[in-house]
């Protein structure tokens, strides 16, 4: 029989996780109750607080009792964070759902965030209906908006409370085991003014006998593939659209943070990387865009997102931050140029065109990485050329082509 665990307050949230609970047993599932509560709980959970605060080494009765629910919360939640992917790796429970407000939600999700990819995690949270990427992060949480507050139960509360249970239980009975077709699993970058050159790449890659993941360049795609490449998924990464970097440098809406273009290199893991949209900056729709950068070659891309052209000033930083990146590669590392543009509109005649700007950006990679072990190789066509882009697809392979010629040596 498959087991759901439900984690919460028990303490304040008790009425409400208990008619979860039962949901979720009238299905004819189990459930694994775990208390992140401080006090008294309302029902008597599998699990208590005072374990949960054990696995941090943490005695939650000496805390209770100076009052310090503050401190409280705070253990508990690091304890819940080590408990829960403990807990499924004994095989106690084979999904997880929990409600709750800001806090709630602030608990619960790092500890969902620690379990498998593809493990069934739902969370009922006030906080669903705005920005929840602090919540999920680069997981497969499904978040699912409380409407009213997830304090009571009354004839809203106990709708969206069901249907949260009966969507844990369809996941976790209904969960279907994927069997790998064997082979090995790439990862590529892309946005919009790039697809062309990732298209022609796939399609070449797929006729080699590869899987293609191919990842919007858009911060939380950034974010996610370096997950992934930790996690061990990927066996050879196309990199195709670097353009996170310029949001992470310039300040734009769609960086991807410090650490992307760090997971291959430090897994050692061939990576074949390129300058993809470094020609822009991303903002919301036209009205957003900061002020001191209302002067600026700016492009309506769509009514909620607008462009910014990168000067060459910025492309210099913007190189210098790769570089290092890539110069700390531990496994093959080949960077791609090319020398008429790096996106759609980076090419003559197009807003975007600024040759000027783009060659501070491959001389600061040529300089930077002259002494590295990253193998450079120039193409005298824009990015989304198909000569480009088999081209790169080309030193994906080869390198895993030697790479399991090696392992069948051994």
């Amino acid at each position: 029989m498959k087991t759901v665990a439900v984690l919460g307050t028990f303490d304040t949230k008790g009425k409400e996780l208990k008619f979860i609970k039962e949901c979720i047993e009238e299905q004819g599932l189990k459930t694994l109750c775990i208390n992140t509560g401080v006090f008294e709980s309302v029902v008597e959970p599998d699990i208590s607080s005072a374990e949960v605060a054990a696995a941090v080494g943490a005695d939650i009765n000496a805390i209770v009792e100076k009052r310090d629910r503050a401190t409280a919360t705070e253990v508990l939640a690091k304890g819940t964070e080590k408990l829960i992917p403990q807990l499924y790796a004994e095989g106690k429970f084979d999904g997880i759902i929990s409600i709750g407000g800001s806090g709630g939600t602030s608990l619960a999700t790092p500890a969902m965030r620690q379990l498998p990819l593809g493990v069934p995690k739902v969370m009922v949270s006030t906080m669903a209906s705005g920005d929840v990427s602090p919540y999920v992060g680069t997981s497969d949480i499904v978040m699912i908006p409380s409407v009213v507050d997830a304090e009571g139960l009354n004839d809203i509360s106990k709708v969206i409370f069901s249907n949260a249970a009966n969507a844990i239980v369809g996941m976790v009975q209904n969960r279907k085991e994927i069997e790998s077709d064997g082979n090995p699993l790439l990862a590529a970058t892309m946005f919009g003014v790039t697809t062309p050159c990732v298209k022609a790449a796939e399609d070449y890659l797929h006729e080699q006998g590869y899987d293609v993941l191919v990842f919007h360049a858009t911060g939380t795609g950034g974010k996610c593939m370096e997950a992934l490449i930790d996690q061990g998924f990927i066996k050879g990464v196309l990199d195709l659209t670097t353009t996170e970097w310029c949001d992470e440098v310039v300040g734009g809406v769609l960086n991807a943070g410090p650490d992307r273009l760090t997971a291959a290199g430090k897994n050692g893991i061939p990576q074949v990387v390129s300058v993809g949209a470094l020609d822009m900056v991303n903002f919301g729709p036209m009205d957003t865009v900061p002020a001191q950068f209302k002067d600026r070659n700016l492009y309506k891309h769509n009514p909620t997102v607008t462009l910014m052209r990168t000067t060459a000033d910025e492309l210099k930083s913007i190189g210098h931050e790769i570089a290092t990146r890539l110069a700390d590669a531990t496994g093959k590392t080949t960077l791609m140029l090319p020398l008429k543009g790096v996106s759609m509109i980076d090419v003559e005649g197009q807003p975007f065109y600024d040759a000027e700007a783009d060659k501070v950006l491959f001389d600061t990679l040529r300089t930077e990485l002259a002494d590295s072990n990253v193998e450079i190789v120039e193409l005298d066509t824009d990015i989304n050329d198909k000569e480009f882009a088999v081209a790169a697809a080309k030193e994906t392979h080869f390198p895993l082509l030697q790479e399991e010629s090696e392992k069948s040596d051994l």
